[in-house]
């Protein structure tokens, strides 16, 4: 069991850290073991916001060595931005292995993204014009105050909070996960998928990477596969259903927009609000009621229901 949810803006931007850090708290009985944000601030003009991590939380308290080692692992990841000539604009140190870049950058995205994460331990959480994606171990709490994002304005989100199951305790097996190697586009999940493995093999077969065991995260890798064939995200979301086997709902945000989708079976919960101005939909609808403190009208999207909200 987990929880997801998701926040859009219509009509500018909100306070959209505080609101999704009120909507994942309220879901931390849905799961206690990471929390993960995708969150959509506003784009810089030739500009991305690198989100990246040189090791795992629980590698940190594994003695001495590593923390000179965390050093020497970001020190390579620094040779290779200089070596691609990429612009680093600020740098962040969220935690000790977790950081925010700030870069500018001209060449091809995926020769970037590759070789920063052949450093070992390295995996580029995100790279976009306005997604920040950040996730961690613990609720939402406690990881929106490690990585200050109380305070952070932007036009729409989604987010997760994660019961293990079936793949480990760890950041690489935390929600959102980035659509590799697409700028600005992510994806949270909730359920199942049968036929995880089979997809996956065809996936890698034709070149695309997998950093977890997830089955969550064949999500945004056939979202981004969707995408590069020059599919709408409308079309990418209906067609998941009828390829995609098991239970689930599922959100996938881009720089613009919020979308959503659930299975023939609809056995995964989802409530939504909508306005003209503001769409929240999550697992629960005490989720929604921690943001919107009025009394609203929710309901449950039914069966095979595809949605697109635009900012």
């Amino acid at each position: 069991m987990c929880g997801i949810a998701g926040l859009i803006h219509r009509d500018g931007s909100g306070n959209i850290g505080q609101e999704m850090t009120a909507m994942l708290q309220s879901l931390k009985h849905r799961g206690p073991d990471s929390t993960g944000y995708a969150i959509y601030g506003q784009p810089g003009r030739n500009e991305y916001v690198m989100r990246f991590k040189v090791a795992e939380q629980d590698e940190m308290a594994k003695g001495f060595d590593i923390h000179d080692e965390v050093k020497r692992r970001r020190a390579t990841v620094e040779e290779r931005l200089a070596s691609l000539s990429v612009q680093v604009i600020d740098r962040e140190e969220a935690t000790e292995y977790a950081y925010r870049y700030r870069i500018h950058y001209d060449g091809d995205m995926k020769k970037l993204v590759d070789y920063v994460e052949d450093v070992e331990g390295t995996e580029i959480l995100s790279m976009g014009n306005a997604l920040e994606l950040i996730k961690d171990l613990g609720d939402a709490a406690r990881v929106a105050d490690q990585y200050a994002l109380r305070k952070f304005k932007g036009t729409h989100g989604i987010g997760h909070t994660r019961m293990a199951t079936e793949s480990d305790v760890d950041i690489r097996s935390a929600h959102p996960y980035w659509a590799y190697p697409y700028n600005d586009i992510a994806v949270v999940h909730n359920g199942q998928i049968t036929n995880y493995w089979m997809m996956r093999r065809e996936f890698e077969r034709k070149g695309h990477r997998f950093m977890s065991n997830c089955d969550s995260e064949l999500l945004a890798v056939y979202t981004a596969y969707n995408l590069e064939h020059g599919a709408t995200l409308e079309d990418s979301l209906k067609q998941s259903i009828q390829d995609i086997d098991g239970v689930f709902t599922y959100l996938v945000s881009t720089k613009d927009a919020l979308g959503m989708a659930k299975d023939t079976m609809a056995a995964k919960p989802m409530v939504l609000f909508e306005s003209d101005n503001l769409v929240a939909l999550a697992s629960e609808e005490v989720a929604i009621r921690s943001v919107i403190h009025h009394e609203i009208d929710t309901w449950d999207p039914y069966d095979e229901e595809v949605r697109v909200w635009r900012a």
